[in-house]
Formats: structure tokens, C-alpha cells, sequence
């Protein structure tokens, strides 16, 4: 999830060419114009091998056209070659490769010297790390309930009525700004995963960069901070090989490096969790967007939790969702179906400190038979790594996304609900009215779950807010107040769902925690008035509630698939702000930019600035490679 579902998660940025056996049946790229004489051999290799899914992105939920030709060559390069599509890339020699990155985006070196002319004075380039950190990982802290004081953030919930934009900053050739950062003082460590990089910059007065971390393959996850035995204040983030990258908060340096993948189809996505000297590892997987070729021998791999050495990166335990798959039958063409797998683990983890636990949500499965802990919820023992308990939220979902218009393929599911609905929201520990703790959970079905920690995951209550999808439902995350949950809901239907039933709207949910019973409703509309309606496309289409929320003091802060970012009254439902970030930005470090859908985990806050990431190039969506910084607007004084 997170990558959800379908995680074709070629997401961030990877090229998801699944390539077809033969010549597509699509439309030609949409730079092949008619009447070439001679077309570029990068554009035949297009039209043969990609076109018919990146043409057709809402369908297969490959990045589209436009997004490709935003990426870097050496991101497409490592795609074909040694990352996701490698598998796909097989049947290409190195000189369609080379050609078909050549036709998309030229072979001019991208230039990240923005960085240096925006290098801090020495007198602010000292990271200060004896400040307070407000946003440590994925759900700011250990129990994810993402939300910030006002001291936190510095601003109050009367600021948010007045925004303006205070400045913007641009990254070059990126097209998902997938990562959120972590916060310390006034520093934000901000993963940018198309560009393999991860910033330290200083937002306390004009933005400037303390020290930049390169890395040779992009990274894939949010960064979290956190402190090793011994004092020393360190990030650590992930990369798309699934290595675990843990780096000296301080200078940048990296301290250890270590590859947890348990397949070479492994991925990570859900942010690494740090707590009492170990990391704490989710791992997923994209054997879902493979397995529904027929010439893949489907399916082997599942997720797990692994537990690292934070001061070596040495492993300690792995907590697997399955166990590992085996022969079951012969499909009917001499090869076998294996089973079970499935299971990936795309949250972040909620750690609770008190009970030796940590949480986390599981996906679909990918083969027969689906486990029990597919689509479900895991306590897994800090100290070793057993699974306590598990409560299952929908049984015998099996899904590949190859399957969705195909169902008669080899390794498509015949018996299964084909939901792909698993948990892409990370757990959240909340306390009811009483002082006992609720765990609170969001699904793809859309339904939002509370659980007894202390009876084995017992179901308290349950909320449901329409049929779901593999991409509709509950996607990213929730947030949590204190009294009550708000509950994003995407686009509920399309190509990847049942068909609407109209009882399920995109918008977002306030609900009560101690009764689960709804509080307020915001339903989005399409906004297509205007030149909005040339400059984005399909505004009427995109306006899903995908990315996690973030609560700052009596607020609830969120974007949209359209890109426009809201903040509303936490207890009213109130709409106090609302900015159409789909727009291209005068930046403060000279790179041309621009806004596009606001996805994942894109909005923290501090310093009185109000910090958002604008770009989500897949599913379709709008890509964008901006930055934003919005701040209370200056009261003009009074006569």
C-alpha cells in the first residue's frame, strides 16, 4: 500500500513499463507525431514495448508519457537495468534501452548545483540538534498520530485562515514528490527520491542547505531521526534496492549501509522506525505487478518486519507474514502455482513501548491460499519478532494487477473476493475519553477500524465509508487529534474498482474514537473553472483524498489528487484555507518548477511555515517537483 495496492509502485518514479509481447495496440506516444519520415529508434521501442501502458496510466497505473520524460536518464537507466523493471527490460538488448531513454529524455546531465549557490552561511550551516524534533518518522511520533502543537508547528489554527505563500524551492527533474521529511529544530531532512538525494535544510529564516547526502540509486522512503546508543542524533531512510541507509544527522555522513530485501522483487516503503537502539524495517513487495504475466512462475514472496543494530545495521530478527511459499499445482501448462505469499507490509510502524509491541498493516495475498494475515493487522514483539496476534480485515483477497482486465490469465485468481484492499494507513495508539488505548486502523475498503490492544485485537468498532478500490478507500493514512480520527477517502471506483454504488464520495471524515460515529464530512467537487481547465488535466477526474493527513493545533491539514490544498476546522469541519497548488513556481534556487497532485505523506510544519510537497506522477496523477512553504499573512498595522 502505500504504494498501495497496486504499488505498481513503479511509483516514485520507476519507470512501470510492463512491457508487451509484440507491438501494442495504443495510441503512439504522443511526441510521435504523424508524418516522420524517420522516427527516432527510441520512439519505435516506445510504441513496441511501452506504450500501451504509459499511454494508458489510469488503466494500468504506470507513470504516464509526460511523467517519463520528467525523469532523470539515470533513474530510467537504473530502472531497466538493475531496478524494477529489469524483469520487463529483459527482452530489450542494451541499445533499445539506450534508445528508448534517449527518445524520452535526452542525455543532458542534470544539474543539482542549486544546492551549492543555496549552501548556508557558516554561520547557519551547523545543524542544531539540541532543538526539540517534531516530526521524527512517518506518523511524527512513535504512535503515529501525526499531529502537532502549536508550539510544534508555530502556527495556530486562526493562522490557517490567512496563508500565503512564502516561498518555493524546485528539484530538478523530479516527477513525485513522494518523501516526507523529518524535523528537528528548524532543519528539515527531506528525502527527494528521484533525485537520489536527501537534504538537510534550514527553514528559520531564508531557506538555505546545511549538507546534502548522495546516493548512488534512488531513494523510496520518508526519513525518520532518532538518537544511537551512545548520543549520537542520526537519519535513516531507504532507497528503492531496499537498502537501509543510516546517516550522522550532523554532517550527512553515512554510518552504515545494509540491503534487508528478502527477494530480489523486495521492496521497502513504509518509512524505517527508530527506537531503543534498533530500526525497525517494514518490507514490501511488487511481485503484484508481475504476477500476472504468464510467463512468471507466480508467486514466492511475501512481506516482513526486520529488526537492525542501529549502531551497525546488523540484522536481529526478521518477523515473516508467511511462511515461505511452495509447489502447489500445476497451472496447466507444465509450470506451477506457488502459494502462499502475498502480505506486504507498505506502513510505517506504530511502536508501543508500553506492551513490547509494534503494528503494522498487511496487503493482499498474490497466490493461493491467501494466509491469514493478509489484509490484516500484526502485533509483532519488539525483542523478538513474533507475531502476538493478527486480526484479519477481508479474507481471500488475492490480487495481481496484471489480472484486473485479464482475469483468464494463468496465475489470475479464480477464487477470490479481488479486492486489493489492504492497509496502506499506518496504525495509529489513541487513547478513548477513559485513558484506555484504541488502535486505530484505515483500509483501501474504505472502512476504518478501532482495535483492543490488550484483548488480542479484539474489534471495538468499525466505520465504513463505501465499497473501496485498489486505489479508492482509505490509501495513505490517518491522523488522530485527540478526540477523533480523520479518515482521507480517493476516487472510489474507475478502472480498478467494482462499479460505484454512490455511497462512497472522495473527501475526508472526522470520527468520533471512543464511538466511531461520523462528526463532520467534506465531499470533494471537481474545480475545472477557469483556465483550470486547459492547465490541468483531468481536474474533473483526480480529486481523491489519497495522502495522510496532518493535524496542527485545532486544524486538520490535507491535499488533494487535483492538488489543491485544504485546512479545515478539526471539530467543525469548517473549510479555513484552501490553494490550488497545480501551477508552475518562481523558486528561490532557480529551478523551474511546478505544482501537480499532493499524495502520500507531503505536509509538515514549523517555524510558522506551513511545508508541502506538490507532485505525484503515477496512477495518472499530476506530476510535480516543488516544495512549497505557505506563512501567516502579515497583520498591517493599525492607525
Amino acid at each position: 500500500m502505500h504504494i498501495t495496492a497496486a504499488i505498481t509502485t513503479a511509483a516514485y518514479g520507476l519507470l512501470a513499463l510492463v512491457f508487451a509481447s509484440g507491438p501494442a495496440r495504443s495510441q503512439p506516444a504522443p511526441a510521435a507525431a504523424a508524418g516522420l519520415e524517420t522516427p527516432h529508434p527510441g520512439r519505435v521501442v516506445y510504441d513496441q514495448a511501452c506504450a500501451a501502458c504509459h499511454n494508458n496510466p489510469e488503466t494500468t497505473r504506470a507513470p504516464a508519457f509526460d511523467a517519463l520524460k520528467a525523469m532523470r536518464y539515470q533513474t530510467l537507466l537504473y530502472a531497466l537495468n538493475e531496478g524494477r523493471m529489469k524483469v520487463q527490460a529483459a527482452p530489450l538488448n542494451m541499445a533499445q534501452r539506450t534508445a528508448v531513454i534517449d527518445f524520452l529524455v535526452g542525455r543532458e546531465a542534470v544539474s543539482d548545483e542549486w544546492a551549492a549557490n543555496l549552501r548556508c552561511p557558516a554561520e547557519r550551516r551547523p545543524v542544531q540538534l539540541d532543538r526539540p524534533a517534531t516530526v521524527t518518522g512517518f506518523g511524527f511520533d512513535p504512535r503515529n498520530h501525526r499531529r502537532l502543537s502549536a508550539a510544534q508547528a508555530g502556527l495556530r489554527t486562526s493562522d490557517l485562515r490567512q496563508l500565503e505563500l512564502a516561498w518555493a524551492i524546485g528539484f530538478p527533474k523530479a516527477t513525485a514528490m513522494r518523501s516526507q521529511p523529518a524535523v528537528v529544530g528548524s532543519t528539515l531532512f527531506l528525502p527527494v527520491a528521484d533525485a537520489s538525494r536527501l537534504y538537510a535544510i534550514d527553514v528559520s529564516a531564508q531557506p538555505c542547505v546545511q549538507w546534502v547526502y548522495v546516493n548512488e540509486t534512488p531513494l523510496r522512503t520518508s526519513a525518520a531521526f532518532g538518537q544511537l546508543p551512545g548520543g549520537r542524533k542520526v537519519i535513516v531512510t531507504s532507497d528503492i534496492a531496499s537498502k537501509v541507509h543510516m546517516i550522522d544527522a550532523t554532517s550527512g555522513e553515512r554510518l552504515w549501509i545494509q540491503p534487508v530485501g528478502l527477494y530480489p522483487l523486495s521492496l521497502t516503503t513504509g518509512t524505517p522506525a527508530i527506537h531503543d537502539g534498533r530500526v525497525f524495517v517494514p518490507i514490501s513487495q511488487y511481485e503484484i505487478s508481475l504476477g500476472g504475466n504468464d510467463d512468471h512462475e507466480c508467486c514466492k514472496t511475501h512481506g516482513a518486519v526486520t529488526a537492525l543494530d542501529a549502531l551497525t545495521g546488523k540484522k536481529l530478527w526478521t518477523a515473516h507474514t508467511m511462511e515461505e511459499a511452495k509447489p502447489l499445482r500445476d497451472r496447466g501448462d507444465g509450470k506451477m502455482i506457488w502459494g502462499p505469499s502475498g502480505a506486504p507490509i507498505w506502513t510505517s510502524p506504530a511502536i508501543d513501548a508500553k506492551r513490547g509491541v509494534l503494528y503494522v498493516g498487511t496487503g493482499e495475498a498474490t497466490s493461493e491460499p491467501a494466509a491469514p494475515t493478509t489484509d490484516a493487522i500484526l502485533a509483532i514483539d519488539l525483542e523478538d519478532g513474533r507475531i502476538r496476534w493478527s486480526f484479519q480485515a477481508t479474507a481471500n483477497d488475492i490480487f495481481l494487477t496484471g489480472c484486473i482486465l485479464k482475469r483468464n490469465g494463468l496465475n489470475c485468481p479464480k477464487n477470490s473476493v479481488h479486492r486489493d484492499v489492504d492497509f496502506g494507513a499506518s496504525v495509529i495508539i489513541a487513547q478513548r475519553a477513559d485513558g484506555s488505548d484504541v488502535l486505530l486502523a484505515g483500509q483501501k475498503s474504505g472502512t476504518v477500524w478501532a482495535l483492543d490492544p490488550d484483548l488480542g485485537g479484539k474489534l471495538l468498532w468499525r466505520q465504513d465509508f463505501g465499497e473501496g478500490s485498489p486505489l479508492g478507500g482509505i490509501h495513505w493514512g490517518i491522523a488522530y487529534d485527540g478526540a477523533r480520527v480523520f479518515a482521507p477517502i480517493n476516487r472510489p471506483d474507475g478502472t480498478f474498482g467494482p462499479p460505484a454504488t454512490g455511497s462512497q464520495k472522495p473527501g475526508l471524515h472526522a470520527v468520533k474514537v471512543d464511538s466511531g460515529a461520523v462528526e463532520w464530512t467534506y465531499a470533494a467537487e471537481p474545480d475545472c473553472s477557469g483556465e483550470r481547465a486547459t492547465r490541468v488535466k483531468s481536474c474533473a477526474i483526480n480529486i481523491g483524498f489519497s495522502g495522510a493527513p496532518t493535524v496542527i493545533d485545532g486544524a486538520v491539514v490535507t491535499g488533494s489528487l487535483d492538488g489543491f490544498l485544504h485546512a479545515f476546522d478539526a471539530k467543525t469541519g469548517e473549510l479555513l484555507f484552501k490553494f490550488d497548488t497545480a501551477r508552475s513556481y518562481q523558486t528561490i534556487n532557480g529551478v523551474t518548477a511546478n505544482g501537480g497532485a499532493i499524495d502520500n505523506a507531503s505536509i509538515v510544519a514549523v517555524n510558522g511555515l506551513l511545508l508541502v510537497n506538490s507532485g505525484y506522477g503515477m496512477f495518472g496523477q499530476m506530476p510535480g517537483n516543488v516544495l512549497l512553504a505557505f506563512r501567516p499573512k502579515a497583520t498591517p498595522p493599525s492607525r
